[in-house]
């Protein structure tokens, strides 16, 4: 199971770097994409806490 586990992380490490090498512009935009679901993810735990406060 753990080889399974580092063969999965082994693909996807390699596939990330590919796309940043072969596509710059788009893995840029990928990454934005990504930060900006977390930073609505973390103000919408926030109103929630804020709201459980009030």
């Amino acid at each position: 199971m753990v080889e399974t586990k580092k063969i999965a992380l082994y693909v996807v490490v390699v596939f990330v770097l590919y796309t940043i090498v072969t596509s710059p512009t788009r893995a840029a935009d990928l990454v934005q994409i990504g930060f900006e679901g977390i930073s609505d993810a973390a103000q919408g735990v926030g109103q929630f806490m804020t709201s459980l406060i009030q």
